[in-house]
């Protein structure tokens, strides 16, 4: 999603050092590679395993290609030993899940179809969706499914999540899917909308910490930039768009605390500025893959090192 643009966005260059912090499907991925020359590098991240395998399989042969089982969140401690003294020409971060994730039903993040209620992006890490919901406290997940789901009617389905599992485990998607349907209501303007869609969303960002991972690696990305080094970043809702808009801004600004004064220190001065203006999917994009239809792109450029060092 918003393929083109986001490349356009990194002004990638023909020996810069990358990473794509989200593999994915690797789409971002090849069509970076074959914008690079044989200086070039590019390293890749994703949390999934199953596509860190394919990763390998597809671009094993390519020596200017490296992929981690990693999340962004590491991404200093992954690209650092990676890097030595260089530093990046530009990060992509490209968020959410990816189609393959979806369309899995045993990965369990979609109600699409039924499947084991896991919906965990690293598999080898910490509970399941269903072992999360069977222990979560009422008020915690009420709050869950306000926060980072805007539902709602978030505390009439927290409270029939814990008198069901009282009971009966929850252990698929379509037990959870249809028990959300049965108590969210109507909701004017989304009659189009799964009633289940913002209480999976919001499980979902809760049990991975993707808000959390969001912050962390973005932090770090602004440390690995070389000069003039792109940072792009694609989200899919609001939650994660304001976190990078807030990012993107604040480092644009620089310290706050310094604003007017005559000198002001280089640890304080500004470590990016804003390329463009939001970008979002074109009418071609949105008739090929509806899915899409929310995705954002912002991009930003770190300073002269000198200026913010």
């Amino acid at each position: 999603m918003l393929l083109q643009e986001a490349l356009e966005g990194l002004s990638l260059r023909n020996d810069g050092w990358y990473v794509d912090a989200t593999y994915g499907r690797g789409g971002h991925s090849a069509e970076i590679l074959a914008r690079l020359g044989s200086q070039g590098r590019l390293l890749a991240l994703d949390k999934d395993a199953d596509a860190v395998a394919a990763a390998r399989e597809r671009l094993a042969g390519d020596p200017r290609f490296r992929i981690e089982h990693a999340g962004f969140e590491d991404l200093a401690a992954v690209a650092q030993p990676w890097l030595g003294a260089s530093r990046l020409a530009g990060i992509l971060f490209d968020l959410g899940v990816s189609s393959p994730q979806l369309d899995e039903p045993t990965r369990g993040f979609s109600f699409a179809h039924d499947g084991p209620l896991d919906m965990r992006m690293n598999r080898t890490l910490g509970p399941t969706a269903a072992e999360w919901l069977a222990d979560v406290p009422q008020q915690e997940l009420a709050d869950v499914l306000f926060r980072y789901g805007e539902e709602p009617r978030a505390r009439q389905i927290a409270a029939a999540i814990v008198r069901t599992r009282a009971t009966t485990p929850i252990r698929t998607t379509r037990e959870l899917a249809e028990l959300v349907a049965a108590h969210a209501g109507r909701q004017p303007g989304r009659a189009r909308i799964h009633p289940a869609t913002r209480a999976f969303q919001a499980i979902r960002i809760a049990l991975n910490d993707e808000l959390g991972a969001l912050e962390r690696g973005l932090a770090q990305s602004v440390e690995l930039l070389a000069e003039r080094g792109r940072l792009a970043v694609i989200s899919f809702h609001s939650l994660e768009d304001r976190i990078v808009k807030r990012f993107m801004a604040r480092e644009a600004r620089g310290d706050e605390a310094y604003a007017g004064l005559p000198n002001i220190p280089p640890h304080a001065r500004p470590r990016l500025t804003l390329v463009g203006k939001l970008v979002r999917p074109g009418e071609a994009e949105l008739e090929r893959n509806p899915r899409a239809r929310s995705a954002r792109l912002r991009i930003a450029e770190r300073t002269p090192l000198e200026q913010a060092a």
